[in-house]
């Protein structure tokens, strides 16, 4: 009997919505569409599975149960109770409520929140005399209730935790780069571990550990502890472990990846983060400043976050990308630098013209994300051939 397919929406970051579609039709998701911080696709329930399992760049697969029109929360909770909740739910099981409001009707999300909930706990209680109850860390069930305008989608969380949370970080810097962001930085630069990989500023190592799994081709679900579908009432153990255990994608990298930080505590942290991810042997870590770089591994590829927004005086930050722009230029040739920043006083003291450009988010800041093309030969041909590219 062939399985039954459904639609599903994975959830990304700003600008890597493309990158999350393409890995998503990878995988064999059918009728891709790309929208706003999300891709929508459809698949069967395997399909589920290896989205969470696989993708890189998903922060959580949901699974859209309802749709209906609501301008008010009373009719949000009439809405609720139409659902089938015995399908999803039983009195044994815990639920919690997720829900993320982009609407001029609904003031408080946290109302819609105990709405929904009351919704479900009445339909319950109407039926069967008794109510499952609520539990907000690590509950059985995660539902999601998404209102746009009026436009109100239930759906069911098949990830729980956020995908970013891979699991293999045991400590953490004062801004770590989240690891989906990372992944996706890479990801849009096309590598995929054809040559060396250099992170100057690779404080906790996640731009290190997400290259090292992406040149193995090892899957970020790998390190997770569980994903919230291994609840649900129709998981399929059998197929799941069929997933988990198909090494058949891995393979060799043939070049190291480099990290090093002007901060010990980092280089330490780092150490431990690549240590519990197995990578040790794929990463080599060091303290140095980059200003004490003197030559790079060939052929490779450049790839950093440098310090940015409230850590650094604007006298400091742009002191910091001169000597970037100025190490790129005389230690770098053959590389493509790709530097994740925000302000354009920053990346004009590096004094290169950029080939390529993207708008990500890092956290709340509004970031760009450039490539630097570092040719080979002396300064003014260089130049020459940079402007005239």
């Amino acid at each position: 009997m062939e399985e039954q397919t459904f639609e599903m929406v994975a959830k990304t970051l700003y600008g890597l919505e493309e990158v999350l579609a393409d890995e998503l039709i990878a995988l064999g998701a059918d009728n891709v569409q790309i929208g706003r911080r999300m891709v929508s696709f459809t698949g069967d329930k395997a399909m589920l599975y290896k989205a969470n399992f696989y993708c890189r760049t998903a922060l959580r697969i949901l699974k859209p149960i309802y749709s209906f029109k609501a301008k008010d929360a009373d009719t949000v909770y009439e809405k609720v109770k139409e659902v089938p909740w015995e399908k999803y739910l039983t009195l044994e099981t815990t639920f919690s409520i997720d829900p993320v409001i982009y609407s001029e009707d609904f003031n408080h999300s946290r109302f819609v929140a105990y709405k929904t909930k009351d919704a479900i706990a009445d339909y319950f209680t109407e039926k069967c005399g008794k109510r499952p109850s609520v539990r907000i860390n690590n509950p059985d069930l995660y539902i999601n209730i998404h209102i746009s305008h009026d436009d109100c989608t239930l759906s069911i969380d098949s990830s729980g935790e956020s995908l970013h949370k891979r699991g293999y970080r045991v400590g953490q810097t004062e801004a770590p780069l989240n690891e989906v962001l990372a992944a996706g930085m890479i990801m849009l630069t096309g590598w995929k571990g054809d040559t060396n990989f250099v992170d100057p500023m690779c404080g906790s190592g996640t731009l290190l550990i997400e290259a090292a799994m992406i040149a193995l081709n090892i899957a970020p679900g790998v390190y997770r502890r569980s994903f919230a579908f291994e609840k649900w009432n129709d998981f399929d153990a059998e197929l799941f472990e069929n997933i988990y255990n198909d090494e058949s994608s891995e393979r060799e990298f043939h070049f190291q990846c480099y990290g090093s930080d002007v901060s010990p505590i980092a280089i330490e942290t780092a150490r431990q983060n690549v240590k519990n991810a197995g990578l040790s042997k794929y990463i080599h870590l060091e303290v140095k400043p980059f200003q004490q770089y003197a030559e790079a591994p060939q052929p490779g590829i450049l790839v950093t976050n440098p310090p940015y927004g409230e850590r650094l005086s604007m006298r400091n930050l742009t002191e910091l990308y001169a000597m970037i722009g100025e190490r790129l230029k005389h230690v770098f040739p053959g590389y493509d630098a790709w530097i994740l920043s925000y302000k354009d006083e920053c990346f004009e003291q590096i004094g290169l013209r950029p080939r390529e450009r993207y708008k990500l988010m890092n956290g709340a800041l509004e970031c760009e994300y450039r490539c630097y093309a570092l040719f080979e030969g002396k300064n003014k041909e260089y130049k020459k051939r940079l402007y005239n590219s």
